[in-house]
């Protein structure tokens, strides 16, 4: 073991913690590792599957992560390899070709892979000895990132009857490490957990109004050195504070989920560089960003959680010098945060509505997330999330994920096309040529269609169409995701299913709120502030950490509420007239008000509602009192 380390890794012992995860996992056992940010659990995996004859399986959330891994196991002279959606025909073949040869040690994939029936299919057929499980709390419901995805991978790992499962995370609290270890049987004693505690992070907190919040930002910038990153919950104010930054010259990029993916990356390896020395971020900025160096990281906005806020001051001082985590705690965010809980959450009406529009399709059915997210108007992932339920609960079965839409251009002639083929193959492409819909310079394929006209499978159409993109022939593009399932059990009353998935979102809506209560907790707490984050995970510190604003005597302060207005005749005038507008996108209460509030629903979205003059309205004001503004208009 020891050995390994040293030739694969270069190191001459273990980190604290690695080593009883690595054991645990050679004896046969599955292991739980809660390790802070840059705490080391990437080797508790990558040592064990070079030890274990077989295939390591690990699922990561991130592509960008999976990347970056598979690089640097392969500059070690170690067989890895991903699956994810940027890759070519070609470089899928060759995957599925090392893996069905047994090559592969470690293999990345995502989540969402495991909705694949044939990838599921395939992995029953190889020696797999090990799945590792990155980013472990999104299993949980009641983590912080919760992925339906996550929820169903204890019961694929049980069909898959894999020897030994581990599970890695850097923010479990002691409910959601129950939860991992009941879901995956992993043993209390096989749960392995560091310290919170890092003393070279100096946690603060300072209460501030909107107003000042700029300047104060400004001011604590100008009084650091070194890289920072900057924590915002909206897009809008990432552009909005890092064009303040720039213009009061300091180095300042905004990073966030609508930027096209090139400003991303551009702006991410400015930073990685140093040639940007501020980070304006949403949480789309983080995970996977190895970078020691951060001097700084601050909240400029409240965090949704202690678990988000612990996961992004952990990106701070991983080479264990000096940094500062500061939380510019201004009362006006939680009008926001708790708008954005709020607003998610379906209305039964919706709920219903797709259970039953899902649940009538027959026993094989498929399905488009974007349209079910439109036609009910719940947002995608709570879609994703509903169906995972429906799985978990043994309804349905996901069987694949497919695209509906195949669109051509040609780049030769037909007849060059088809020169050089078989009999059969020219006759067989000739005939999914002649069937295409020809728009402009495209021809567009729907290959479930065409699978039902020809009287062959959709695989068939779906490979030749690929064939053709590997000649050289055309220029290929896919779109319009869509899901397919099989029912395995009658559901029963829908209404009944209907009213028990209600009361799920509303647990989770209602847990939400008290992880924000916990945040406002922090800037009220009397004592050690990094002793009020690590007991949230479980942890209590022997004493003081003597880091903090309170070991420095600063004193506690209540982060308030500001008092708010009354809506205006001239405001009410507006929504009254917005309804005597009778958008379909705007037609119940619930709808109304998160349109008010600045949410952008995915009906509103796709009816181009979100330009109109009366988006936002009473954005300032909280959900409960818009949605009686709306309940009566």
């Amino acid at each position: 073991m020891l050995t390994t380390l040293r030739t694969h890794f270069g190191h001459d012992a273990f980190r604290e913690g690695q080593e009883p995860v690595v054991r645990a996992l050679l004896e046969g056992r599955s292991a739980l590792a809660v390790f802070p940010t840059g705490g080391g659990k990437s080797l508790c995996y990558q040592l064990p599957a070079l030890l274990l004859d077989g295939l390591t399986l690990v699922v990561s959330p991130l592509i960008a992560l999976m990347r970056d891994q598979v690089e640097a196991l392969t500059a070690k002279g170690i067989s890895a390899a991903r699956l994810d959606s940027t890759l070519d025909a070609e470089q899928l073949q060759d995957v599925y070709t090392r893996l069905d040869a047994n090559t592969l040690k470690l293999l990345y994939i995502a989540p969402e892979r495991f909705a694949n029936e044939a990838f599921r299919l395939r992995l029953k057929r190889l020696p797999l000895q090990l799945i590792a499980i990155d980013e472990a709390h999104c299993i949980s419901e009641w983590g912080h990132n919760f992925r339906p995805d996550y929820l169903k991978l204890a019961k694929i790992c049980r069909g898959l009857k894999v020897p030994r499962v581990l599970c890695l995370t850097a923010t479990a609290t002691p409910k959601v490490a129950r939860d991992i270890r009941k879901a995956f049987r992993i043993a209390v004693a096989d749960h392995v957990q560091l310290s919170f505690h890092r003393s070279n992070l100096d946690i603060r907190v300072t209460p501030c109004s909107v107003t000042e919040r700029k300047n104060l930002l400004l001011e604590k910038l100008n009084a650091s050195n070194g890289s920072a990153v900057v924590y915002v919950t909206r897009q809008e104010t990432a552009e909005e504070v890092s064009t303040f930054l720039v213009k009061n010259g300091l180095l300042a990029r905004a990073y966030h989920a609508g930027l096209p993916a090139e400003f991303r990356a551009d702006a991410q390896n400015s930073f990685m560089c140093d040639e940007t020395r501020i980070i304006v971020a949403t949480i789309a900025f983080g995970m996977g960003i190895d970078k020691s160096n951060i001097r700084a990281v601050f909240h400029y906005n409240l965090p949704k959680s202690l678990e988000n806020h612990t996961q992004e001051i952990g990106r701070a001082g991983r080479d264990g010098e000096y940094a500062l985590c500061e939380m510019l705690a201004c009362g006006d965010d939680l009008t926001v945060l708790e708008n954005f809980i709020y607003a998610d959450a379906p209305s039964p009406r919706a709920l219903g509505n797709l259970v039953n529009r899902v649940l009538r399709l027959g026993p094989v059915f498929d399905v488009s997330p974007y349209e079910l997210s439109t036609i009910c108007d719940i947002r995608s992932g709570v879609v994703a999330t509903l169906m995972t339920y429906l799985e978990i609960d043994g309804i349905i079965e996901a069987t694949g994920t497919f695209y509906a839409t195949y669109r051509v251009k040609l780049l030769n002639t037909e007849a060059k096309i088809l020169a050089g083929r078989s009999p059969a193959e020219r006759k067989f492409i000739k005939q999914i040529l002649d069937a295409a819909e020809l728009k402009r310079w495209w021809l567009y394929f729907y290959p479930t269609l065409l699978a039902e006209k020809f009287n062959t499978s959709r695989a068939k159409i779906v490979s030749a169409l690929n064939g053709l993109q590997s000649a050289g022939d055309v220029i290929l593009s896919v779109w319009g995701v869509r899901n397919g399932y099989r029912v395995k059990k009658d559901p029963g009353d829908l209404n009944v299913l209907t009213a028990a998935l209600v009361e799920k979102f509303q647990s989770r809506e209602r847990a939400d709120i008290v992880r924000l209560q916990q945040v406002l907790g922090l800037s009220a707490y009397r004592g050690c502030l990094t002793g009020y984050l690590t007991k949230h995970f479980g942890e209590k510190l022997d004493s003081p950490c003597g880091h903090c604003d309170r070991c420095r005597g600063v004193p506690s302060k209540m982060i308030k509420r500001p008092k708010f207005r009354r809506v205006t005749d001239e405001e009410i005038a507006l929504v009254r007239s917005l309804v005597d507008e009778k958008h379909a996108a705007l037609n119940t209460p619930r709808q109304l008000a998160r349109f008010l509030c600045g949410m952008a629903s995915p009906a509103a979205a796709r009816a181009r509602l979100t330009r109109h003059s009366a988006f936002g309205l009473l954005a300032a004001l909280p959900f409960s009192e818009v949605l009686t503004v709306a309940e009566v208009a």
